[in-house]
């Protein structure tokens, strides 16, 4: 049993309470009727919560254990990759607690007490409108808790962890007489219900032992039986309308510009909740807000910083889109915004894969909702990566299942992908369509310069830390001290073997771009090439060959 909380124990905590979201996910998700009945707390919780144990298994890997406290990681980790209304509150209070723990000496009972009570009342402050019976009741339950059971004497660390655990699941229970879209739906607050599994596996961390609690499940005198995506009307839901969920991180800010953006918002929308987090270029924040103006929320964004990883999802009740006969989509799954720009420019519904934030399991999910929601009887997903196949297949067979006509092109790379979307034509026969698609993708040979992050042994020779290395289809082929010059070899290589058109994707420094693009042209006049930039950051240049 843990006599106090350490950097290596906040890790185990967050592992625990990956694994306990992870497991209750899908019943979140169907608790989930407030503030708006979309069915993805449990999702968001689950992706916060992944994106900040990303973060530190990061640092872990590259700096070392011990070089950064574990707490700070998790709360950097969780605040820039905050999912929805819940997820982002979570952020907050995880950093809290890292503004009250990080850098101190191992926290005993009473110390954790005081920052859990600390943490939740940032939590508050962090919501423009918080409303009681939801997910901050829960959490300010829970804190008080923990100081009372100091206050009587209860000061070793496990009776501090369980009364907080207990008193968040007491304050769960009490939501649905707090709130009426509970009571009517016979259900707790989806979001409270999160943060109390996220309590019990810190229990389950310094105990050893798992809390025993009841199952998080409808009440059985609610008026649903299961959450129903086809269900209209529902007593709890309102009016389908045209509000939508934006939220983006914002970087190149400061506070007063923050205060002023959260008047602005304040007054576009509600569920407003901003939480900033300091990084290594900067403090940044995670702004999250429901709105009917989306343009104006965006526009508040760009005046007050530089808006990023912007995401737009519209608030109706969850239901898969009826199928439209005739109409057809495809779907990319992509690395990174710029990606996403230029993949959405080709008329492509994308799936953004952030690296580490999400589960095999979520994001196929995520596949599958975007499949459903383009309301195209025939799809197309295009994997881009040979880590995304499988799952873009199982994606694909449970939308089969829903009736939809779902084809999976197995691309390797985003060049691949953008050279089957460029041969799709929906006049054809849907299977001609595919057809064609594959056969585009299968003879777009695909490379791309990267560097090296540690020595390795590869089939062109040794690389060191620091290296450009150019590979082609998984095998690396040139290494050297220099981008360009590795770029430029690599391209030499592949249009030695013949080729008529070079696709290139280049990553953030468009000088890289501009100079092999001069050497295609000084050294292979007769190949045309095609350029688009906003690539992804850790790939300096994505390469294909025709």
């Amino acid at each position: 049993m843990l006599q106090a909380l350490d950097d290596a124990a906040a890790g185990h905590w967050c592992r625990a309470a990956v694994v306990a979201l992870s497991a209750s996910r899908s019943r979140l998700d169907d608790l989930n009727v407030f503030p708006v009945p979309d069915g993805d707390t449990g999702t968001n919780l689950l992706l916060t919560a992944e994106a900040g144990l990303a973060e530190l298994e990061r640092g872990e890997r590259d700096e070392g254990v011990g070089a950064e406290s574990a707490w700070v990681a998790l709360a950097r980790g969780a605040v820039l990759g905050a999912r929805g209304n819940s997820g982002t509150i979570l952020a907050q209070l995880l950093r809290g607690l890292a503004d009250q723990l990080a850098g101190q000496p191992p926290a005993d009972g009473p110390t954790v007490a005081a920052a859990l009570q600390k943490a939740a009342d940032t939590a508050y402050s962090a919501v423009a409108d918080p409303a009681e019976g939801t997910f901050l009741t829960v959490a300010r339950a829970g804190a008080q808790s923990a100081v009372d059971a100091v206050a009587e004497g209860r000061t070793e660390l496990a009776d501090v962890v369980r009364a907080a655990a207990d008193g968040a699941r007491a304050a769960l229970e009490a939501t649905p007489g707090q709130l009426a879209a509970l009571r009517e739906a016979g259900v707790v607050d989806a979001g409270g219900a999160g943060l109390s599994l996220v309590l019990d596996a810190l229990v389950t961390t310094v105990t050893g032992v798992e809390p025993a609690r009841p199952a998080l499940d409808r009440r059985p005198g609610g008026p649903f039986r299961e959450h129903d995506a086809h269900a209209k009307d529902l007593p709890h839901q309102p009016p389908a309308g045209p509000g939508s969920e934006v939220q983006y991180l914002l970087a190149q800010t400061d506070e007063t510009r923050v205060e002023r953006l959260q008047g602005r918002l304040a007054g576009l929308g509600d569920s407003l909740v901003v939480v900033g987090v300091d990084t290594p270029t900067g403090r940044e924040w995670n702004v999250h807000v429901h709105t009917s103006d989306i343009g104006a929320a965006i526009e508040a964004g760009i005046e007050a910083g530089r808006p990023y990883r912007i995401s737009v999802t519209p608030l109706a009740p969850v239901r898969p889109a009826a199928a439209v006969a005739g109409r057809r989509a495809v779907v990319a799954l992509v690395a990174g915004d710029g990606l996403a720009e230029l993949f959405t420019g080709e008329g492509v519904r994308v799936v953004v894969v952030d690296e580490g934030a999400a589960a095999d399991a979520a994001l196929e999910d995520r596949v599958l909702a975007e499949v459903l929601a383009s309301a195209a009887q025939d799809v197309v997903v295009l994997p881009n990566d040979p880590a995304s196949i499988a799952l873009a297949s199982r994606a694909a067979d449970r939308a089969r299942e829903e009736g939809r006509d779902v084809a999976v092109v197995t691309t390797r790379s985003p060049v691949q992908g953008l050279s089957a979307i460029a041969v799709s034509d929906p006049a054809r026969r849907f299977g001609d369509d595919v057809i064609a698609m594959a056969e585009a993708a299968a003879a777009t040979r695909w490379a791309e310069v990267t560097v090296a992050e540690q020595a390795a042994l590869t089939s062109a020779g040794l690389c060191r830390p620091g290296d450009a290395l150019g590979s082609a289809e998984g095998d690396v082929l040139v290494i050297g001290p220099d981008l360009v010059t590795v770029a430029c070899g690599l391209l030499d290589r592949l249009l030695g073997a013949g080729g008529e058109l070079a696709t290139l994707v280049v990553g953030p420094d468009e000088s890289l771009g501009n100079a092999v693009c001069a050497h295609l042209s000084a050294v292979h006049p007769t190949v045309e090439v095609t350029r688009y930039d906003g690539g992804p950051g850790g790939v300096p240049l994505l390469v294909g060959v025709e």
